[in-house]
């Protein structure tokens, strides 16, 4: 059977026959939840061993039915049953969910984009399962969050996974004050009818930088970096900016650390050692953020 390819050419057929090919030597178990990453717009990033267990499973769980089948028809996975499970129904749902798995069924789980269980529905159904004693598979794919990462050009250091900040104004308010006083880099997520709200709350941040990247993988893909305080603007300058799905990330504080320790961490560090080492040890020693460091360091310097 010939399928449409999803990036525009006839595919003959082989996505399903190269999924089966390569999906490796790994046990896929009767009786088993598999939680399934699928793209997060451009369908060609589905990966082969996801093809592999849609095609396998006795059912499968969505977010939006009608989201899921344009994807499955796109592989040529006909015939499935699809399960809606929602943010309004995943409580029930899992338990139908449950009945199949102890009938001994394969049931993968997908959301509309990205994996399941991180900022979509799926975390209770995977505490259910687990709950109830049945196995849990996990299956990576892509992600907006990595995705932004990778795009934002972090030299070091870690990052935090902050999701969806709250909608009303003065809790939104209340975690944007958190996260001042955060030192590693922050992954958030957002919609278009509530971006220029966040936009305004992050403006509190001043010269922080943030990368914002819209519509991933998709067509109109858009990914720049201005300090918080000028993302309001940015955003109004362009009706375009605002359209779409929206990863932000908040990177590390470039402040100088505050704590008088850091300081004298750094000057005896200083006295004996070159800038950059004296920097990496300060930083293992302290846990402050390097690049706040860095600048601290040649501020002590030319003060000398």
């Amino acid at each position: 059977m010939s399928v449409a390819s999803p990036i525009g050419k006839p595919s003959f057929d082989p996505a399903l026959q190269a999924a089966r090919q390569a999906a490796g030597p790994q046990h896929y178990p009767a009786g088993a939840l598999y939680v399934v990453a699928t793209p997060i717009g451009n369908l060609a990033d589905i990966t082969l061993r996801a093809l592999h267990v849609l095609a396998l499973a006795d059912a499968i769980a969505c977010e939006d039915t009608r989201h899921t089948q344009p994807l499955l028809r796109a592989y040529g996975i006909d015939g499935k049953p699809l399960l809606a499970l929602h943010e309004h129904n995943e409580a029930e749902a899992a338990q139908a969910v449950i009945e199949r798995l102890r009938r001994g069924e394969r049931v993968a789980c997908v959301s509309d984009a990205g994996t399941p269980a991180v900022s979509d529905p799926g975390a209770r159904l995977v505490a259910a399962c687990a709950a109830a004693g049945l196995r849990v598979v996990p299956l990576p794919g892509a992600s907006s969050v990595t995705a932004a990462v990778s795009a934002a050009g972090l030299a070091e250091g870690g990052f935090v996974f902050a999701g969806f900040l709250p909608a009303k104004p003065g809790e939104r308010q209340a975690a944007v004050a958190a996260l001042a006083h955060e030192a590693r880099a922050v992954v958030l997520l957002e919609a278009p009818h509530r971006i220029a709200a966040l936009a305004e709350a992050l403006a509190a941040l001043g010269e922080r930088p943030v990368t914002v990247a819209r519509e991933l993988t998709k067509q109109f893909e858009q990914i720049a970096t201005q300090p918080c305080a000028g993302l309001p603007a940015w955003l109004a300058a362009d009706a375009q900016r605002q359209r779409g799905e929206f990863a932000l990330v908040l990177h590390p504080s470039a402040a100088a650390p505050a704590a008088d320790e850091s300081d004298r961490v750094l000057r005896l560090l200083l006295a004996e050692l070159p800038l950059k080492t004296a920097v990496r040890l300060a930083a293992e020693l302290t846990g402050a953020p390097r690049n706040g460091l860095y600048e601290r360091a040649l501020a002590l310097k030319s003060a000398d």
